[in-house]
């Protein structure tokens, strides 16, 4: 069968141009540093502000416990001070050491009160009843509410103007002179609370700086961290920018991070197929050069002799030999162009969403070879899938095709009807070819548990095991029968098994076993495709 040849579009060279007409995609905003840094700093600032703010409330407490118990210290010394006098007064026993180690400090707004009341016999304490202050000043804000005698409170309040801080303690002291009389002292101690803003800002101001500080030298380490884990990207992208443009050798992933191997070995795999696909391009020149050179060589020496050939009669006869080889020489330009298609891009590419009937395709191409089977005095015989059996006889076999167009397919598979008609038909061809004269050729079409299967059996001479693998290279041909069958360009099979793998599929050589060779002999050339899941 004569390949079509494939549209200019689909030519490597071309897709080579539009791919590199398309721009190229635009590198993403953010890279790697600044997304470590997004994620990490946040989370960062946030754990480091709840600590802070519990160090913050910790240190705020120890600092108000402190100054509370400085403050209470000259209450409770003023307390033990407290005495009833003979003549039933109540004094302070050295107020003014209390008053002047109270007031050593430095520290504005200092005030110390000592007030009494004298409780009714046989009552309760009014509050409302006149204080008569023993020492400092009076009027210093009482407690909201009364303690208990002898526990001292704490509490916040204005004094002057000025908020202050306030440490009361108040007890009831008997007078030992006059029975039943009782007097309740209440001791305040007063001091401004800028001394313990001051200190409460201070350690707010430090937990701040301390935790800037954290955040600053995280982001630097992340920020070098990756710039160091990626030097050895950088060393690579030099060696690829430096590299000259034929250069296709893998790239040294020497000192790459573990994490970005795996990449770096997806490059190289990309490479070596790459490095696979220009030599086998090379190779396909070079040999279609020579496949090339020899006919036409042969129609210069041919051309020539016709020119210098004065006899009309043999001047026709070298224009006959012109005509078979130009003939050889077109089917030979045609299957290059057919090979060239058949292993474009991947071997394996999916072969898309059409549905062939394999059955037909192979009924197709035995009605389309039989009369060259004729010719050469041959058997062409076809196994339907279905079970029926036909001979080389075309009668009536056009019929029933025309009675199964319309029926579902009997094997249907996911590939390309055209590609898969190319394929039977080199097969059916090297068959054709190889099988001697009154020989036998039975196409058959089966299908086991997931595979449709169709098998090309020849009773010719067949392909020793050890070379039926070679059979599939390019120019490789079978000349092991001496025949005339192997002028041919050696492409058929390699063809077949190219358009094959394409739509997913393989071809497998073994032996006929013919009725004729029970025993081993022929070949039996197989294509086997998944079956279309329906």
């Amino acid at each position: 069968m004569v390949p079509q040849p494939q549209p200019a579009a689909n030519s490597p060279a071309t897709a080579a141009e539009q791919q590199q007409q398309q721009p190229s995609p635009r590198p993403q905003r953010f890279g790697i540093r600044a997304r470590l840094l997004a994620l990490l700093l946040p989370g960062l600032v946030l754990l480091l502000a709840l600590d802070s703010w519990s160090d913050y409330r910790a240190l705020t407490d120890s600092l108000v416990v402190a100054y509370d118990q400085s403050l209470l210290e000259p209450v409770q010394a003023l307390a033990n001070g407290i005495v009833v006098a003979s003549d039933g007064s109540v004094r302070v026993q050295e107020p003014f050491s209390i008053q002047a180690m109270f007031e050593s400090t430095r520290l504005r707004y200092k005030y110390l009160h000592v007030g009494v009341q004298r409780i009714p016999k046989g009552g309760t304490l009014d509050v409302n009843s006149p204080e008569t202050t023993l020492m400092g000043v009076p009027g210093l804000p009482r407690p909201a509410h009364r303690p208990p005698d002898g526990t001292p409170v704490f509490y916040d309040a204005v004094y002057q103007q000025h908020p202050v801080r306030v440490a009361a303690l108040r007890q009831t002291v008997y007078d030992n002179v006059h029975p039943g009389e009782a007097y309740s002292v209440l001791i305040q101690a007063a001091e401004g609370t800028g001394p313990r803003t001051e200190a409460q800002a201070e350690t707010l101001r430090q937990e701040f700086l301390r935790d800037t500080r954290m955040v600053v030298v995280m982001a630097l380490l992340v920020w070098l961290g990756v710039a160091w884990t990626l030097r050895p990207l950088e060393r690579l992208r030099r060696s690829l920018r430096e590299r000259p443009r034929d250069d296709l050798t893998p790239l040294d992933a020497s000192g790459v991070p573990h994490e970005v191997a795996p990449l770096v070995d997806a490059v190289n795999h990309h490479i070596a197929g790459h490095r696979r696909m220009v030599a086998e391009q090379s190779q396909f020149l070079a040999d279609a050069s020579h496949q090339l050179r020899t006919p036409l060589s042969i129609l210069s020496i041919q051309a020539g002799y016709a020119v210098r050939e004065t006899d009309p009669a043999r001047m026709r006869e070298s224009l006959q030999a012109i005509v078979v080889q130009l003939a050889r020489t077109r089917r030979l330009s045609e299957q290059l162009l057919a090979l060239a298609h058949a292993t474009a891009g991947d071997e394996a590419a999916p072969a898309g969403a059409a549905v062939a009937d394999l059955n037909a395709i192979a009924r197709g191409v035995v009605l389309q070879y039989l009369p060259l089977a004729r010719e050469n005095d041959q058997d062409l015989g076809w196994v339907d899938a279905r079970g029926d059996i036909g001979t080389d006889d075309a009668e009536g076999s056009d019929e029933s095709s025309d009675d199964d167009e319309d029926d579902t397919p009997v094997l249907p598979v996911a590939a390309n009807a055209a590609e898969l008609h190319e394929v039977l038909a080199n097969l059916v061809h090297n068959a054709i070819k190889y099988t001697p004269r009154g020989g036998n050729i039975t196409v058959t079409v089966r299908r086991d548990a997931t595979h449709a299967l169709a098998d090309v059996c020849d009773s010719g001479p067949g392909i020793a095991p050890e070379r039926r693998e070679s059979v599939f290279e390019r120019f490789n041909r079978d000349s092991a029968t001496g025949t005339a069958a192997a002028q041919g360009a050696g492409l058929g099979l390699t063809i077949a098994r190219g358009y094959a793998r394409r739509n997913g599929g393989e071809i497998e050589l073994s032996n006929a076993d013919t009725p004729e060779r029970p025993n081993g002999g022929g070949l039996r050339a197989t294509l086997r495709l998944p079956l279309h899941a329906s």
